[in-house]
């Protein structure tokens, strides 16, 4: 493969979006392969044969695959520019356990919350509300989850900002009055040009994309 940094992505996937930020972050110029999740290239399943999905970065040919994975490899590969995960090997860490919590949490739970109808819709929503609120505990009134630095918290859930709307629409709540701190801290962010030129902030279209997901699974 002739370009050195290739991106496989698709326009609303929030991992894909971590991936564009992180590269953002360090100034790292590449080329984007916008991928069809409902018709995956060749190259995709090639890169990614054991989960076939985005993103997938590929570097000097040799992909390199799972959001958070790919984070960690640009801050260590790039050490030149914007550090994405702190110095202190306990703070580290503690960096990596909210990422994570992130993928546990907040994207297994606004999945149910469009997929489910009832008592099983409102326990996703509850459960969703409940995990915001714990990183606006984590946050506290630092401006990022790093204190004075955007880092590793921040480049996992700031894509999510994309998909409040369709989680207000969808779950019949309002995230400025369950969680103010951390649409605050959303607007913040998007205020960072690495953020603004990264992720795709309509949270309409998002919403609209979500109900095509729905429709292609059989949701209504």
């Amino acid at each position: 493969m002739a370009e050195e940094v290739v991106l496989l992505g698709f326009w609303a996937s929030p991992f894909a979006m971590r991936v564009k930020i992180a590269l953002a972050e360090k100034e790292i110029d590449y080329v984007s392969r916008e991928q069809n999740l409902f018709n995956k290239s060749s190259l995709l399943l090639e890169m990614n044969p054991v989960y076939k999905k985005v993103p997938v970065l590929i570097h000097e040919g040799k992909p390199i695959c799972e959001s958070l994975i790919i984070i960690q490899y640009i801050d260590e590969v790039w050490k030149h520019k914007a550090p994405l995960f702190p110095s202190d090997p306990c703070e580290r860490a503690h960096a990596r356990f909210w990422a994570d919590y992130v993928d546990k949490h907040i994207f297994p739970n606004a999945q149910l919350l469009w997929a489910r109808k009832g008592e099983r819709q409102e326990a996703a929503k509850k459960d969703l509300i409940e995990s915001f609120k714990a990183l606006e505990g984590e946050l506290g009134d630092k401006p990022y989850f790093g204190g004075e630095s955007f880092g590793l918290i921040d480049i996992a859930l700031i894509p999510f900002f994309n998909f409040f709307y369709a989680f207000e629409t969808l779950g019949r709540f309002s995230m400025e009055e369950e969680c103010p701190e951390i649409v605050a801290w959303a607007k913040r962010c998007s205020q960072r040009e690495t953020v603004s030129k990264s992720v795709v902030l309509d949270q309409h279209k998002a919403y609209e994309f979500v109900l095509e997901l729905m429709a292609w699974h059989g949701v209504k």
